[in-house]
């Protein structure tokens, strides 16, 4: 093989590893929760009110299937 085809070669190889350490790191599960708590926890402080009203309605909708499968006739 000539040089220029070793680099070309070498390129190939190197193009290939980025592309397996790209997808190894996306497929990372461990590290992408960590990240996504870290973004989260960054949210919260910059702006906690959405965080808060989100949370309330979530508690709302909760109670109100509750107490729609209690008191329901069904």
């Amino acid at each position: 093989m000539n040089e220029s085809a070793n680099q070309s070669v070498d390129a190939v190889r190197a193009r290939l590893e980025q592309t397996l350490d790209a997808i190894d790191e996306k497929l990372d599960v461990k590290k992408q929760a960590s990240e996504l708590t870290e973004r989260v926890k960054s949210s919260y402080e910059e702006n906690p009110v959405p965080w808060i009203i989100g949370a309330t309605a979530a508690a709302v909708v909760v109670v109100g299937l509750v107490a729609w499968a209690i008191f329901s006739d069904d």
